[in-house]
């Protein structure tokens, strides 16, 4: 059984927010949630100043916190160590989130997507409303809607439960890469097993010194952080599910 993890090349990225519009666009995500997310730090006195990114998704701990909170066991482990969530069996009542020391699982305190039920338009007579739009394009909801989230997980997650990254367990169950990484332009995001000596994630491991958010409460993420901005160079690539 593989042992999922995802490194992420801190000198590649840079910023642009492709996979939090990819995970959005993937996992039907309501605004106001964030299953993909940046830290922006900005760095140097002005006018010499820049800006580094820390891009930020669930961790997928191998002693999740969020797991042992769980009353319901709606917080669970799977076999391939993603940290999955079970929203029939999610009684909204946080313990999760408090227990998450990394701030990545949301609470849905109203009904999803209420953006796109809004019929006021933006300028009357020269736009349309969000609810127009949907209409036009004959979506569900919203003007995009993935049916494909479905097959494992509730495509748009109901009022009173919490929701977050689960790397796209849908699509790793048909061998397929998580939507972020795919999504990535400077492939900055390395995805596989880290059990496997001969996978990416494995090699960039090996090659560069790691470090995770929080690594020292013990809690195992399995999203590692490789490099800052330096003149290094490898061959890209996305890894394999």
């Amino acid at each position: 059984m593989p042992r999922y993890a995802m490194v992420i090349d801190l000198q590649r990225c840079v910023g642009c927010g492709a996979c939090s519009i990819a995970c959005r666009n993937e996992n039907n995500v309501s605004e106001g949630v964030y299953w993909s997310n940046k830290i922006t730090e900005t760095a140097g006195t002005f006018p010499n100043v820049r800006y580094h990114y820390i891009p930020t998704l669930c961790n997928h701990c191998q002693n999740a916190p969020c797991v042992r909170g769980c009353p319901t066991r709606a917080m669970h482990k799977l076999p391939n160590g993603i940290t999955m969530h079970d929203p029939d069996k999610c009684i909204g009542c946080k313990y999760c989130m408090f227990n998450c020391p990394y701030g990545v699982i949301y609470f849905n305190w109203g009904k999803p997507h209420k953006f796109w039920r809004e019929e006021q338009e933006l300028i009357k007579g020269c736009t349309s409303s969000p609810a127009a739009e949907v209409k036009a394009v004959d979506g569900k909801g919203t003007p995009y809607y993935n049916p494909a989230r479905a097959e494992t997980y509730a495509a748009i997650r109901p009022k009173g439960v919490v929701e977050k990254c689960t790397f796209c367990d849908h699509r790793v169950k048909k061998g397929d890469l998580p939507y972020c990484v795919e999504a990535c332009p400077a492939n900055a995001r390395i995805f596989g097993d880290i059990q496997n000596p001969n996978s990416e994630v494995s090699r960039l491991l090996g090659k560069y010194r790691p470090f995770r958010l929080r690594e020292n409460i013990g809690t195992e993420p399995h999203v590692f952080y490789i490099r800052g901005f330096n003149s290094a160079r490898y061959g890209s690539t996305k890894g394999a599910a």
